[in-house]
């Protein structure tokens, strides 16, 4: 979810740090500055060599609702899509792929775009309405690879790895049932 904040009324112009604080509890705000995508409240940011920085903050968004993990941060999102700004560097067509789609994906989701429609819900619809396109068949087959061979995230999801150079999965303990 993206957070658009207002001034306060009665206060001068631009965001006081109250407020900033205050409506930043639970939701996704990406600032978009210069050449950056940044997430305050989580203290990462990433800066785009290929792609606009407008486009990667979509793409986060994007690959937020397509894969959605409550307890994954967004910055394990941000370095799963840096995987499209790098190949977008070297290939003219992925580059145009990727800008034509994004582009597309907002003017689907009308005044603010993508990052601007507020329910999950309704952006998980936007997705379906374009999940047979090269461009959303292209992010989400990046997604798999580059969201979920991040080696800091595979505690998170209780896999401790490979298992060959630790002897296999049976020696370690693959055939404890405590369940049952």
């Amino acid at each position: 979810m993206v957070t658009v904040y207002q001034r306060e009324p009665g206060r001068g112009p631009g965001l006081s740090r109250r407020a900033l604080l205050k409506g930043s509890g639970a939701a996704l705000v990406l600032v978009v500055t210069g050449s950056a995508v940044i997430s305050p409240q989580q203290a990462w940011g990433v800066e785009p060599a290929a792609l606009n920085p407008e486009t990667m903050a979509t793409l986060i968004q994007m690959a937020r609702d397509v894969y959605p993990h409550d307890h994954v941060a967004d910055r394990f999102y941000a370095i799963a899509m840096k995987d499209h700004d790098t190949k977008a560097g070297s290939e003219a067509a992925h580059k145009a792929l990727i800008e034509a789609g994004i582009a597309d994906l907002d003017q689907r989701a009308g005044e603010g775009g993508y990052r601007g429609v507020g329910w999950e819900e309704d952006r998980v619809k936007l997705l379906q309405d374009i999940e047979a396109t090269p461009f959303f068949q292209a992010v989400r087959g990046g997604m798999v690879v580059g969201l979920y061979n991040q080696k800091d995230l595979w505690p998170l999801f209780g896999y401790e790895g490979e298992s060959f150079s630790q002897g296999g999965y049976l020696t370690r303990g693959f055939d404890d049932i405590e369940w049952l």
